[in-house]
This record gives C-alpha cells, sequence and structure tokens, in this order.
C-alpha cells in the first residue's frame, strides 16, 4: 500500500496526453454522477458540488509534474477541459439547457486560479518545513467539506458515509504522501487528524436540523391555531402551526432532523383527521395528500 501512495503521490509519468484523457474521464464521470437521479443525496454526487475530490486531483498533478511551470499549466489545462464538460454532457439531460452554463463561472474563476496554485504547489515537492504551509489551505478546504457532510450523513445515515470518511482519510493522508520527511509527515498527519475531529466534535454539537415550513393555510389546506399536528414518527423530528406576522398568516413549520419517509397528520376542532406522505431530505422535502 505504501508504494502504491507513493505511486500515485509523484512516481507517474503524467504526459500531456494522460492528463487531457484524465481531464475527459473527470468530467465525463462527475456529468454522470450530476445526471443520475438515484445518486442524488449520495455521496457520489459530492464531486459535483464541492471541491473535496478536485483537491485530490490537483494534488496528483502538482505531485507528478516536472517543474512550477509544468504543474501550473497542467492543474490549468486539467481544469479547463473537465469542469466546461461537466455541464455540456449535461446540457441534454437538464431543464435549463444552455443555461446551465451559468453555473460554469464560479467554477472557471477557480480554474484560472490553478494556475497559481499548482505553480506555488510544486514547492512541496522539495520536502521541507514551509511545504506544509502550502498544503494547510487544502486541508483546511477538505475539513469544511467534511463539516457538511458528516452533518448530511447524521440527518441521512448511512448516505452520505463515504465522502465523510474520504474527507478524513484524505486530511490525514495527504501529509504522508506528499513528504518524504518523517518529522513533517508526523506533524502533518496529527495537524489532518485534529482537524477531522474538531470538525465531528462541532457536527455532534450541532446537530443538523432542517427547518422550513412546509404548508400554508389556503383553500385547499385551510387550518388555524385550533387545529393539531403530528408525524406519525417522531424521530424525523417535530412540527407545529404557527403565526407568521410576515405573511399575516398561519403556517405549517417543520424542525426535521432525519432523512426518510413519515405520515404527517393534521386534526381539525372536530377531530377529523387529513393525512400526509411525507418524504425528507436534507434540505428538501415533499408532502402528498393521501
Amino acid at each position: 500500500m505504501k508504494d502504491l501512495i507513493k505511486k500515485a503521490f509523484g512516481g507517474i509519468d503524467l504526459t500531456w496526453p494522460k492528463l487531457i484523457i484524465a481531464a475527459v474521464i473527470a468530467g465525463a464521470f462527475t456529468a454522470a454522477m450530476a445526471i443520475i437521479p438515484g445518486l442524488h443525496y449520495t455521496s457520489f454526487n459530492a464531486i459535483t458540488v464541492t471541491f473535496e475530490v478536485w483537491i485530490l486531483f490537483g494534488i496528483l498533478i502538482i505531485m507528478n509534474s516536472k517543474s512550477n511551470l509544468d504543474s501550473a499549466l497542467k492543474c490549468f489545462v486539467f481544469f479547463l477541459i473537465s469542469q466546461p464538460l461537466v455541464y455540456l454532457i449535461q446540457v441534454p439531460f437538464s431543464t435549463l439547457g444552455w443555461q446551465l452554463f451559468g453555473y460554469y463561472k464560479y467554477w472557471f474563476m477557480w480554474t484560472i486560479l490553478c494556475l497559481p496554485m499548482g505553480y506555488i504547489g510544486y514547492y512541496m515537492k522539495q520536502n521541507k518545513w514551509w511545504g506544509l504551509l502550502i498544503l494547510l489551505p487544502m486541508i483546511a478546504i477538505t475539513a469544511g467539506s467534511l463539516l457538511g457532510y458528516f452533518s448530511m450523513f447524521l440527518f441521512s445515515s448511512p448516505r452520505y458515509i463515504l465522502i465523510t470518511l474520504f474527507c478524513i482519510c484524505m486530511m490525514i493522508l495527504y501529509p504522508i504522501a506528499v513528504f518524504d520527511d518523517k518529522k513533517i509527515q508526523k506533524a502533518g498527519a496529527a495537524i489532518g487528524a485534529a482537524a477531522a475531529a474538531a470538525a465531528v466534535i462541532i457536527t455532534l454539537l450541532n446537530p443538523p436540523v432542517y427547518s422550513t415550513e412546509i404548508m400554508g393555510n389556503n383553500e385547499e389546506h385551510p387550518f388555524d391555531d385550533t387545529y393539531s399536528v403530528y408525524l406519525d414518527d417522531s424521530k424525523y423530528g417535530n412540527v407545529d402551526i404557527r403565526y407568521v406576522a410576515g405573511v399575516e398568516d398561519y403556517m405549517l413549520h417543520a424542525d426535521f432532523r432525519k432523512a426518510g419517509k413519515t405520515v404527517l397528520t393534521m386534526v381539525d376542532p372536530s377531530g377529523a383527521k387529513t393525512e400526509y406522505d411525507l418524504t425528507i431530505e436534507r434540505d428538501t422535502y415533499r408532502l402528498t395528500k393521501k
């Protein structure tokens, strides 16, 4: 395993044809993860929205480049090919069509930044203490992803377990794989482990809650504070009827704490019940009257 890691982080003859092929594969794979509905709200969809997997790609390119300039250009070209391809492949499958490229502006900014990041990142290969300072921002960004995905895992377990473990492993592995000096390896791995532990503890102390208004008082669903409402299984959270001053009417408020399917029941003053099938995700829901 040790030899395989060292091979990946510095032992590959990264020619331009190999880089271009890798960029096409990465772009096509990411697009597929975004297109396949069954992969939404899973670890596999993470590559389509956050940085952690792309950071791994960038570090692999840097470590297998031959000079600062080679590293900068290869990082830039890899992302210049892969990122637009992600959107291009999705166009026929998206209701947005070509408007989907509006989201590319954000990623194009990071593609431009690959030039200085690739150039500076190459200095990590000098195996010096200050090289760890170059790596730390990448560990910090991955820690940020871990905060989000561990929270999603707690909300939607066992989903997101793979990307959560990936973030933790990479935060510890990067210093070991990038540097040869044992002291730098140990110091970097300790920092990565401490950051991962901090992210986990912070999330455990602040468990995820999805708060939203899921229904308004209207002709189809009339209710007020004389009605009562509850979920069949309280593990998914709690619901209540509130008067919202901003809309000057009653709303059905929910604080969801777990993804899944349950039944929401509303009871009017006479005792008559109306039931709704409720499907909960981390940032969305679906409510259907039975």
